[in-house]
């Protein structure tokens, strides 16, 4: 049995072979999944999201300039997180002295 995340891999990669435009509304119409899906489950939008930047000629413009739209978020995302992650060790940090000082 194939998962949604595999069918709408499967639907991208034939829209993209075939030269289609790959936009929701073409893979909703492929796999016989809602829009509303493809658009509210993280993992479906990320798919159709990054096959829809590469679909662009990345010696375009257009393309560069959605190439660096990607990358960019990507970037914030991870920034994002590693911010996170030093605040969480900041804090325990400061447990762990204060434990150390109790002792």
């Amino acid at each position: 049995m194939t998962t949604n995340l595999e069918t709408v891999e499967a639907a991208c990669a034939h829209l993209a072979e075939s030269g289609g435009p790959i936009t929701f509304t073409a893979v909703a119409e492929h796999t016989g999944i809602s829009r509303t899906t493809l658009y509210r489950n993280p993992q479906l939008r990320a798919v159709i999201d990054d096959h829809r930047s590469h679909s662009h000629d990345r010696h375009t413009l257009t393309g560069l300039a959605a190439e660096i739209a990607h990358l960019r978020a990507g970037l914030e995302a991870l920034a994002d997180r590693v911010r996170n992650q030093e605040e969480r060790l900041r804090h325990l940090e400061g447990r762990s002295t204060t434990r150390r000082q109790a002792n």
